[in-house]
């Protein structure tokens, strides 16, 4: 029997052929081998609120209606108009959000300088969605300066400079306060190595401006290497932050996850993002103890520009992906799965890409394109 076997093995373990009718194995090894076993009622239909947002959100979340629709998908939308200076995120909205666990959502324009506050800090406070993250990664065929890139960014998202805390002293002076509690700082920490734990991720860095802000980044690093202890199988490492963007653009494939303070986290992000593909290829989300909300995983170009609304030539991209980490989500490994690789087969093939990244297709063309390569 164990001369029989190991034939066998070397055949399973060999590179496979293209299926054919003569090599049913080759079939079998490609695909998943084992199940993936829902539990009675997983099937269910789940309840997404939807925000188009503003600019380019409306062209984008569309997009994803119709490859979801196409999929036949086990979700449905309740979708809400919210912009950006809006004083506040209607009541209706949150209500909605905390009734299905989930959202997604376009980007909102913030005034710069004045007008109403974020709706998106909004949005993390009141849901509590105290971590952010962003995965920033090569695509195959599509160029970029650096390969193997595969990085992923906390950020907390609930304090720091975001606390919104100004007020004007004296005329002409202005006092701007950065909180870090040490509540915040194990959390986001605990996030961090839990999720490199559970996606068998070897590394961990912590962001910081310590050498300076000795209080507010020292008690964050401080969280960092108490919690780091706990996971010995993880290795962690500090980077200063200035430090952090020069290696980022130098040698961007040492880093695996990043975990940052607020600020730093979205510059680092949109560092990585533009190093790996460009934002509108970056996937990405929010989330808390009960609640979580999709978007364009790094800010920069979330809302496009009067010209690429115009023209319809938005990026979908980076939106379809971030709907993939929501089916996953919500536990629809398959579906996840199916829509994850027909983007990036898209991609590869390269002949249906929007203006950023080279292309001159149109948002509806590589929302068919991606409908067409689903399995």
């Amino acid at each position: 029997m164990a001369r029989r076997s190991t034939p066998l093995l070397r055949r399973l373990l060999a590179p496979s052929p293209s299926p054919t009718p003569s090599t049913p194995l080759a079939g079998a090894v490609s695909r998943r081998t084992v199940t993936y076993m829902p539990r009675p009622g997983d099937g269910a239909p789940r309840g997404v609120t939807l925000i188009p947002g503003d600019g380019i959100g409306p062209l984008v979340t569309g997009a994803v209606r119709q490859v979801m629709e196409a999929m036949h998908a086990p979700v449905y939308f309740e979708t809400y108009e919210v912009r950006g200076d809006m004083p506040t995120v209607p009541p209706e909205v949150i209500e909605s959000i905390r009734r299905n666990k989930v959202c997604l959502k376009g980007g909102l324009a913030t005034p710069v300088g004045g007008g109403v506050s974020s709706l998106n800090v909004q949005l993390r406070k009141e849901l509590d969605l105290y971590a952010a993250l962003v995965n920033c990664f090569n695509l195959p065929g599509l160029p970029t300066r650096h390969d193997n890139v595969d990085i992923v960014v906390i950020r907390e998202n609930t304090e720091g400079e975001y606390s919104g805390l100004e007020h004007e002293v004296v005329p002409g002076v202005v006092e701007s306060l950065k909180v870090i509690t040490k509540f915040c700082s194990e959390r986001i920490a605990k996030y961090a190595f839990e999720y490199a734990y559970l996606n068998n991720r070897k590394k961990v860095t912590a962001v910081h401006k310590a050498n300076i802000m000795k209080l507010a980044d020292g008690l964050f690093l401080e969280s960092c290497r108490e919690v780091a202890k706990k996971y010995p199988g993880i290795q962690y490492n500090e980077i200063i932050v200035d430090n952090c963007c020069m290696q980022l653009v130098a040698k961007p494939e040492q880093f695996d996850v990043m975990v940052t303070p607020n600020l730093y986290g979205n510059l680092v992000a949109n560092v990585a993002a533009g190093i790996a593909g460009g934002t509108g290829v970056m996937p990405g989300g929010n989330v808390g103890q009960d609640h979580a909300v999709f978007e364009q995983g790094a800010s920069a170009g979330n809302v496009g520009n009067e010209k690429i609304v115009e023209k319809k030539r938005a990026n979908p991209v980076a939106l379809l992906l971030s709907s993939a980490m929501m089916l996953r989500h919500l536990q629809f490994p398959s579906f996840a799965d199916r829509l994850e690789t027909a983007v990036k087969r898209v991609i590869a093939e390269g002949k249906y890409r929007t203006k950023d990244l080279g292309g001159t297709s149109t948002t509806q063309e590589v929302t068919d394109a991606v409908i067409a390569k689903l399995d």
